[in-house]
């Protein structure tokens, strides 16, 4: 089966237009998510077992996007990863792996299963860098990184955790930041 392609769930919720994605990176954030794949909807707040997130360059290259080392998990016995599983419209797919840079190979999609607040276990598509270089991330992608984790209320002792990562300092522009600050405040107009 493709990787995330079907949904465990309880509730008999399976459907083959949907998929569980799970995301511990910038897509934590509702609006970088949604940037690109509206059709994502919150699921649940996850814990991804015996993994550990780091920053790196995809073969040593910093990112044209984020100016600095993104994320991805790495088997680490002990460790854990707090993410948001995202369930998605199947038509969304091909966005959310053009995001992810998988044509160009620098994310792959994997299979994780990951546990709710709950404890109900998911099996969720997610995604991980290849052949990396380990590098700080720059403080904007750091910064969506920590808004998203506040935004869905991950553990604070995790949230700390985001707080403390070492950036690389960048200062200078971020396109990308300056769409998810617009729609951010967008959407403040909107709910006003």
């Amino acid at each position: 089966m493709e990787p995330g392609g079907g949904t465990k769930r309880g509730d008999g919720g399976g459907c083959c237009c949907c998929f569980l994605y799970y995301a511990y990176g910038s897509n934590l954030l509702r609006e970088r998510l949604l940037l690109s794949n509206p059709s994502a909807a919150l699921c649940a707040v996850a814990r991804l077992q015996d993994f550990k997130l780091e920053f790196g360059h995809h073969q040593g290259r910093t990112s044209s996007v984020w100016h600095g080392g993104t994320a991805t998990v790495v088997q680490s016995p002990g460790d854990e990863v707090w993410g948001i599983v995202w369930k998605m419209n199947a038509s969304n797919l091909s966005s959310l792996d053009k995001q992810e840079g998988v044509e160009d190979g620098i994310y792959v999609p994997i299979e994780v299963n990951v546990h709710t607040q709950a404890g109900e276990a998911l099996t969720c598509r997610s995604y991980q860098m290849k052949d990396y270089v380990c590098g700080p991330p720059s403080p904007q992608y750091k910064r969506v990184i920590c808004m998203g984790a506040k935004q869905n209320g991950l553990p604070t002792d995790y949230q700390k955790k985001l707080e403390a990562i070492e950036t690389n300092n960048y200062a200078g522009p971020v396109p990308i930041m300056e769409e998810i600050e617009a729609a951010i405040k967008a959407k403040k107009i909107d709910s006003a």
